[in-house]
């Protein structure tokens, strides 16, 4: 299967087979896969916490309005987290990065201030998720990525230390009757001619 046919039949899972767990191989291959996510200046300005003790789970799910049903059902819940510390951020630059990307950041990024800096963070958080949903697709493993959750609930049930939770991604596979499913509920996009320019 191409790359165009996976994005035609990927889509937000609601609901999930709870019958079905992904295997601990599957876990692995999808925990290296995020390792290898793309970000600014190789920057990688992140921590992924794979979730699948079901204790865990249902408190998380308790912070996560809506999405509850589906956080329990599913096989594992990933939260994304971005750094919350510059200096700690700084400290991992200095040993990981080459000089030109720590110049790069000491010249650019480093005087627009606290609330940029902590924002291009963010964004290269964002790009992962991406890579993730993608990996997934490709995988054949469904996904549901969550911003209707309670960040700081999160944060304090995983003891986050100079981390702060972004959004979260439930992973497994769908129940067979999910409303939401590409063949029942057809996906609606803008028109091609609107968002796609040819220069």
């Amino acid at each position: 299967m191409n790359f165009l046919e996976i994005a035609e039949k990927r889509y937000t899972t609601k609901s999930y087979d709870n019958t079905r767990k992904l295997t601990e191989t599957e876990l692995s291959k999808l925990k290296e896969i995020v390792r290898l996510s793309p970000s600014s200046i190789n920057s990688q300005p992140w921590k992924f916490i794979f979730v699948t003790d079901e204790t865990v789970k249902t408190k998380l799910a308790e912070a996560s309005y809506f999405n509850a049903q589906r956080i329990l059902e599913s096989s594992c819940l990933v939260i994304f987290c971005a750094i919350d510390s510059i200096q700690l951020f700084e400290e991992q630059i200095e040993v990981n990065l080459p000089n030109g990307a720590v110049g790069y950041y000491n010249e650019f990024l480093k005087p627009l201030g606290e609330h940029k800096i902590k924002s291009w963070f963010a964004h290269q958080v964002y790009l992962s998720l991406g890579f993730f949903l993608s990996a997934c697709a490709t995988n054949k493993i469904d996904s549901t990525p969550m911003e209707g959750i309670i960040n700081s609930e999160y944060d304090k049930i995983l003891s986050l230390n100079n981390y702060k939770t972004l959004f979260s991604v439930a992973i497994g596979y769908r129940n067979s009757e999910d409303k939401n499913q590409p063949f029942m509920n057809p996906k609606k996009r803008m028109d091609f001619n609107d968002i796609i320019l040819s220069i």
